[in-house]
């Protein structure tokens, strides 16, 4: 490769010939499988916490969440058969339950002392076909969505119409980490397993993969959809590098960066930005001209997820600290952070929805975080399942899905 440093104060620019590349195709079918039993949870061994009272008020001790940041909740008895029907929260048991644990959680103000800190959400999940590492997901324009699982290898739909999973397997080693459905309905996955990115059509079950000229071993992380619409951006951490692929043609051109790169996203300018974990650092591509730049986020921060706001900003989980960055594109530099609730729990996903809200959440909390930058108020919401995991927040207008990649499952916020 050819380097041409630039010194200006403390950003380094780096200026890199793209790599380029090309690929062949793979052909594989569609199985279609109907929704799994999905009892009520009370009696669903299978997730253990919500089976009585003693279990729920472990699973709030364990993760030090007092009733102030947990909506409420309430098990649904409806009409739906029993196949059917997923563990929806509403009102009510949640908040008559755990008022004590408030007490012996330390570090918490009590729920008079913060009457902002419940968001009025319902919040529905829903099992996979089978035990699956969801490790992310993305909603097609028909209002589908898909989902990355990398341990069984395969994209997994599901309809929230219907409520029925559709799955394809994927060729060997592929082992999607990232997925994203542009404008046409095509799904794109990154095949961390076998250094390539995915090309599904759903309505044929053709699948193609485009080998990175860095080939297998090159761990391709995270996908960003371009503000061109016709090309895609992501990283690839075992390399330290990040790249693009043409969508029409599948052409592939990398661009070196170092820190671990991991979460991407495209600001309103079309800048690219990631997060450079190791190094407390978040780089910058400006495509047109291959100038890369850095922001130091602070030392420890270890920024994880990135996400742009429609008013322009970008927003950071720190997970490192436990707290969520705002960030200035246009002037490079981190705005105020601001500390999620649960302290430094693993600061991990992180999106904006189309009114400007900030979502994000911790991994090691069973709970979704509410934040409204123009009021900065932080709003909290529990999840009806243990041990969730969650590595992807995804904006579906007014609703956000989100995967359990530890415990398998599919959810909603509305």
């Amino acid at each position: 490769n050819h380097h041409q440093h630039q010194h200006r104060g403390s950003q380094q620019q780096r200026h890199y010939r793209a790599h380029q590349h090309h690929f062949a195709g793979h052909i594989q079918s569609p199985v279609t499988r109907p929704a799994p039993d999905a009892r009520d949870r009370i009696n669903d061994s299978r997730n253990p916490g919500f089976g009585n009272l003693t279990d729920m008020r472990s699973i709030i001790l364990r993760n030090r969440i007092p009733s102030a940041y947990i909506h409420e909740l309430s098990m649904v008895t409806d009409p739906m058969p029993a196949a059917t029907r997923p563990s929806v929260r509403t009102s009510a048991l949640l908040q008559m339950l755990l008022i004590p644990v408030a007490l012996m959680s330390p570090g918490y103000p009590a729920a008079a002392e913060r009457p902002d800190a419940i968001f009025p959400a319902k919040v529905t999940e829903w099992p996979l076909p089978k035990p699956m590492f969801a490790r992310s997901s993305a909603v097609a324009p028909d209002g589908r969505i898909y989902i990355a699982v990398p341990n069984e290898n395969k994209v997994v739909r599901f309809d929230p119409k219907t409520r029925n999973f559709t799955d394809w397997d994927l060729p060997v080693g592929h082992q999607p980490n990232s997925i994203v459905v542009d404008r046409s309905g095509t799904v794109w996955t990154t095949g961390y397993g076998n250094g390539t990115i995915g090309k599904l059509k759903p309505a044929t079950g053709t699948i193609a993969e485009f080998s990175t000229p860095s080939g297998n071993g090159s761990t391709p992380h995270t996908l960003a959809l371009g503000r061109d619409r016709g090309t895609l951006w992501f990283t690839m951490q075992a390399v330290n590098r990040i790249g693009s692929v043409d969508m029409l043609t599948g052409r592939i051109s990398e661009y070196e960066t170092s820190g671990n790169p991991g979460g991407i996203t495209v600001d309103i300018s079309g800048n690219i930005w990631w997060c450079r974990n190791a190094e407390d650092r978040l780089g910058r591509l400006e495509p047109r001209t291959g100038i890369i730049t850095e922001l130091d986020t602070g030392r420890g921060s270890r920024p994880r997820r990135i996400a742009a706001a429609p008013d322009g900003t970008l927003w950071v989980t720190l997970y490192g600290n436990g707290r969520l960055a705002k960030i200035d594109p246009a002037a490079n530099k981190v705005v105020e952070t601001y500390p999620l609730p649960g302290g430094n729990a693993g600061a991990y996903a992180v999106a904006v929805d189309e009114a400007g809200i900030v979502w994000a959440n911790q991994i090691r909390m069973d709970a979704i975080a509410r934040f409204d930058p123009a009021s900065k108020i932080m709003q909290i919401i529990a999840l009806p399942s243990a041990n969730a995991g969650i590595r992807k927040l995804t904006v579906d207008g007014p609703r956000i899905w989100y995967t359990g990649s530890h415990n398998g499952r599919l959810g909603v916020i509305e």
